[in-house]
């Protein structure tokens, strides 16, 4: 692989769904696959196939129809979740297990009552049990964000020797900085024997509102995978945004660092995301917000009017959105009414457009936001006598 490509391994249809109220059946889940195989990511994990049989069936239909992602598989560190995930991908063109177990002395001692000792066989057994099976193997260290450096190494270097092809350092509780989580990553690249033969992988949480730049941070660090989900959706508070990562990436390209995503689709694929879910994007997320390219400040306004670049550093088309909007409420300014009122069919002269502009101002106290057909009211029976068509 190119050193400076990043592989996005999307999680929407398993650590997404796992939302409260987000369950999507088969259909659902097919077309949500298809539109992310479509837009260009590098691993679709279609979802945890020994949790239900209707996800087993998904993962299985899935698998039959990606044509160019791999398509992976969430297992826990035992033979049957291996066997049963192994199965599902059996029509897969290039499958991946993804297999693991916690690694943070919270989870050894509260979830699993074993030893580290303990926690490094049972790693090794999984992988190497999945590595009969395919290729392809994932090895996920859950709660890598709290483990041990040093033991997290261990960890690494035996799951490598086992064959893992992949390693996963999730930040699962979402608690570790920036550059807390990138020094995890480059202690990674530095102690674990054999790193040269797997891939590190950033898995971030958002409970802190932290997880795209931990990811960021990740691949700055040495990481050539991030684990994301379209609209940020997940488990909690959500988890990193691929749409957010992959634009950070673009945007700068200083960071030398690149993707396979075709940028002009992601907002549809947000709008399917959403729609299928249930779950509406808050309109101020970044980059697929209902807002994240409109603009009603008189200033910004008037700047984006004389050239969008002033306020906006992604162009709304790179992302799929026809154009800027201009929202006119009372904060706007004589610039945004005069562009609207244009766009409408009035051509306002400066004089017209001072008298128009008190007349706006107080309809715009008592509305929220003035609409196209609110202000060709008002300038239909505006004051003014000589309006220009």
């Amino acid at each position: 692989m190119n050193n400076n490509q990043i592989q996005i391994f999307d999680t929407t249809l398993r650590d997404g769904e796992q939302v409260p109220g987000c369950k999507l059946n088969k259909s659902q889940k097919l077309n949500i696959a298809q539109a992310l195989d479509n837009l260009g990511v590098d691993v679709i994990e279609a979802g945890f196939p020994i949790s239900s049989p209707g996800d087993f069936e998904a993962v299985a239909a899935i698998a039959k129809v990606v044509n160019n992602a791999t398509v992976c598989g969430l297992t826990r560190a035992n033979k049957k979740d291996i066997e049963v995930a192994a199965k599902a991908l059996e029509k897969a063109k290039k499958p991946r297990i993804h297999t693991g177990i916690g690694t943070s002395d919270s989870h050894i001692k509260h979830k699993f009552n074993a030893s580290r000792e303990e926690i490094i066989e049972r790693a090794v057994e999984a992988v190497a049990y999945a590595k009969s099976f395919v290729d392809d193997v994932e090895f996920y260290a859950e709660d890598a964000g709290r483990t041990d450096n040093n033991f997290l190494a261990q960890v690494c270097t035996e799951v490598i020797k086992a064959g893992a092809t992949v390693l996963n350092i999730p930040d699962t509780t979402g608690y570790c900085l920036p550059e807390e989580y990138g020094a995890k990553i480059k202690y990674l690249t530095q102690h674990v024997v054999d790193i040269d033969k797997a891939i590190l992988s950033c898995h971030c949480h958002n409970d802190l509102g932290l997880a795209t730049a931990n990811a960021i941070a990740g691949v700055r660090n040495g990481a050539r995978q991030i684990e994301c989900t379209i609209n940020g959706i997940g488990e909690r508070a959500g988890n990193t945004a691929l749409e957010e990562v992959v634009m950070i990436m673009k945007q700068h390209p200083y960071l030398n660092l690149n993707t396979n995503i075709n940028t002009k689709m992601l907002n549809n694929i947000s709008r399917l995301v959403s729609e299928n879910m249930g779950m509406p994007v808050q309109p101020n997320k970044a980059i697929v917000g209902s807002n994240a390219f409109a603009h009603s400040s008189g200033i910004h306004q008037d700047g984006v009017i004389k050239n969008r670049e002033t306020y906006e550093i992604i162009d709304p088309a790179d992302v799929g959105v026809a154009t800027s909007s201009i929202i006119l409420t009372a904060r706007s300014g004589r610039a945004a009414l005069a562009y609207r009122a244009k766009n409408i069919g009035f051509c306002l002269t400066k004089l017209q457009l001072d008298v128009v502009y008190q007349e706006f101002l107080y309809l715009a106290d008592q509305l929220k936001e003035v609409k196209d057909d609110d202000l060709s009211h008002l300038l239909e029976n505006s004051k003014i006598n000589h309006l220009v068509f």
